[in-house]
């Protein structure tokens, strides 16, 4: 699936993390006290999910634009 970074900013948040979910790939995982970041590369562009390990949340999602090659 390719979808733009303009996108992916007007969809709802929990499709966002759907297709974080199914379709990025992960570039790396910082675990800080009960937090988990995780990057993934989806399409053209990364999004951070944070993840509360206590509670199996999602605390926030972020989406960025690539600034070139990943």
């Amino acid at each position: 699936m390719s979808i733009s970074y303009y996108d992916f900013k007007n969809l709802p948040e929990h499709l966002q993390h759907e297709i974080v979910i199914a379709e990025g790939k992960v570039i790396s995982e910082t675990i800080k006290d009960k937090l988990k970041f995780v990057l993934y590369q989806v399409s053209i562009f990364s999004v951070e999910i944070v993840y509360n390990t206590v509670t199996d949340k999602v605390e926030s999602l972020s989406a960025f634009q690539s600034r070139g090659n990943l």
